[in-house]
C-alpha cells in the first residue's frame, strides 16, 4: 500500500478553498500580533516525529486482543504502513525498531525501502522484558539488575548486538527500558539492584559508538508493583550522569505518577543538557498509552512550552528524539497515530504562539495574571490551519483522517494482507 501525490491532491481539492478561507483568517490575525506565520510553518514542517514499529497493529488488555484487520506481519510492512502515516502527515520522517522483533534479513533493501518511504531509522530499542526463544537465560528476576551473573551478561550483549543492528540501518542512538523490579517487600536489595543496573548500563555505554547516544527511561510500576530499578526521572539522570556525556534521560509522558509536574521534569532536565528522548502518549490514571492530547492537552502544550524555552535557551541539551509510544486497543491503530501527531503538532504550534519575551517579563514583574493570560491567549488559539498549511507545503493532505478514510486504506491494506495477519512483538 502506497500512496502518491495524485491521491492526496485529489481529496485536498475537496476541501481546498475553506482551509485557504481559515488560513487566510488566522494568518491575518497573527500578523496583527507580530508573530511571522511564515515561519511558523516553517517551524511545524520541520517538526519530525517517529513512530515505533510496535505501534502498528492492535494492541491489547490483560484479557484480550481484538485486531483490525490488515496489520503488518513483517518489518517491510511495518515501513510501509509508516511510510502510509508519513504521506498523509508529512509529520512521521522516522521510525523506530524494536529488536529481536524487528531484525532485518537485508539491511541493504530495508534502508532502500525507508528511503523510498521518505524515512530515516531513529532510537533502536533494546528488549530484556520477556524472555527471547531460544534464550539461555531468563530474566523472570530481572535484566541488567539480576542478582545473578549470566543473565546480566546476557542482557548486556544483547543491548550491545542491538547497537550493532542500528549501525548497520544509520541509526544514532540506542533506547534502554528496564522492566526489572520487584512484586513484594524483601523480593530485592534496592541498593544491590541498582548497583548492578549502573555497572551494566556501563559495560554497554562503553561500546557506543562516538556518535551515539544512549537513553535511559524510567517508570514508577509496572509490570512490577512494589519497586520498579529505575523508577524516576531522578534516578534516570543519576545513571545517565554515571554513564558519561552520551547518556541522557528519556521521558515518556505516561510513565509518571497521577499529577507529576512533568514540565517541570523537562525544564529541569534540559537545563542540565540531559534531556535527550521524548516519548508521547496520554493517560487517565497511569500508563495507559492513550492517544496523545486526548486527556489532558491543556497538559501537553504546557508541557511543550517548556520544550520550546529549552531547545531555544538551553544549547548545552541536544536536540530531543521524538517519538510516539501508544496502545491502540479499540482504534485503528493507523489512524490513531494520525491523531496523536495532529495532537502533537497542535500543542507545539501553540508553544510557539506564546510570547516568550512578555511572559519573562510578567515574571519578573510577578504579574501571575497577565503570565496566566499569556499562556492561555496561545492555549485557545485554534492552530489547525497552521498545521494543515504545513503539510500541504510538503505535499501532504489537509485533513489526514478524512483522507484516510476517502481513500480506504484500511480495507486496501486488508485485501493485500488477509484479515488474520498479526503485528509482530504484540
Amino acid at each position: 500500500m502506497k500512496i502518491n501525490k495524485e491521491n492526496i491532491e485529489s481529496v485536498n481539492k475537496k476541501v481546498a478553498e475553506n482551509h485557504l478561507n481559515q488560513f487566510d483568517f488566522l494568518a491575518n490575525s497573527l500578523d496583527q500580533k507580530n508573530i511571522d506565520v511564515d515561519k511558523l510553518v516553517s517551524e511545524l514542517s520541520d517538526f519530525q516525529v517517529a513512530i515505533p514499529s510496535w505501534a502498528l497493529g492492535a494492541g491489547g488488555t490483560r484479557f484480550g486482543r481484538f485486531s483490525f484487520y490488515g496489520e503488518p506481519s513483517s518489518l517491510e510492512q511495518k515501513i510501509e504502513d509508516v511510510g502510509v502515516i508519513h504521506s498523509l502527515t508529512q509529520t512521521a520522517g522516522a521510525i523506530s525498531l524494536h529488536i529481536p522483533w524487528d531484525v532485518p534479513e537485508d539491511y541493504n533493501a530495508i534502508k532502500e525501502l525507508a528511503a523510498e518511504n521518505d524515512l530515516i531509522f531513529d532510537a533502536v530499542n533494546s528488549n530484556t522484558f520477556q524472555d527471547q526463544k531460544n534464550a539461555k537465560e531468563s530474566y523472570k528476576f530481572g535484566s541488567l539488575s539480576n542478582v545473578n551473573k549470566p543473565p546480566r551478561e546476557q542482557a548486556i550483549a544483547h543491548n550491545i548486538e542491538v547497537v550493532e543492528i542500528g549501525k548497520k540501518l544509520g541509526s544514532k542512538s540506542l533506547t534502554v527500558w528496564l522492566a526489572d523490579g520487584s512484586n513484594f517487600p524483601g523480593q530485592n536489595n534496592f541498593q544491590t539492584a541498582l548497583k548492578h543496573t549502573e555497572d551494566s548500563l556501563k559495560e554497554i555505554y562503553k561500546n557506543l559508538p562516538e556518535d551515539w547516544k544512549m537513553f535511559i527511561e524510567y517508570k514508577p510500576y509496572e509490570p512490577n508493583f512494589y519497586s520498579t530499578v529505575i523508577q524516576d526521572w531522578g534516578t534516570s539522570f543519576m545513571l545517565a550522569n554515571a554513564c558519561g556525556e552520551k547518556a541522557y534521560t528519556l521521558v515518556d509522558l505516561g510513565h509518571h505518577l497521577p499529577n507529576t509536574n512533568i514540565e517541570q521534569i523537562v525544564s529541569t532536565l534540559m537545563l542540565k543538557g540531559k534531556l535527550g528522548g521524548f516519548h508521547f502518549n496520554d493517560s487517565k490514571y497511569g500508563d495507559d498509552d492513550s492517544t496523545v492530547g486526548s486527556v489532558k492537552p491543556y497538559s501537553l502544550f504546557l508541557i511543550f512550552n517548556e520544550l520550546v524555552y529549552g531547545m531555544r535557551n538551553n544549547p548545552q541539551n541536544p536536540y530531543p528524539a521524538w517519538m510516539i509510544d501508544a496502545s491502540h486497543n479499540v482504534k485503528d491503530p493507523l489512524e490513531d497515530l494520525v491523531q496523536s501527531l495532529e495532537a502533537i503538532q497542535e500543542a507545539y504550534a501553540k508553544a510557539l504562539l506564546v510570547n516568550q519575551d512578555e511572559l519573562k517579563q510578567a515574571q519578573l514583574n510577578n504579574d501571575v495574571v497577565l503570565a496566566q493570560e499569556l499562556l492561555q491567549d496561545a492555549y485557545r488559539t485554534d492552530v489547525r490551519p497552521l498545521l494543515a498549511q504545513a503539510r500541504l507545503a510538503r505535499g501532504g493532505a489537509l485533513n489526514p483522517i478524512q483522507a484516510y478514510r476517502s481513500l480506504d486504506v484500511r480495507r486496501s491494506l486488508i485485501e493485500e494482507r488477509g484479515r488474520h495477519t498479526v503485528a509482530s512483538g504484540l
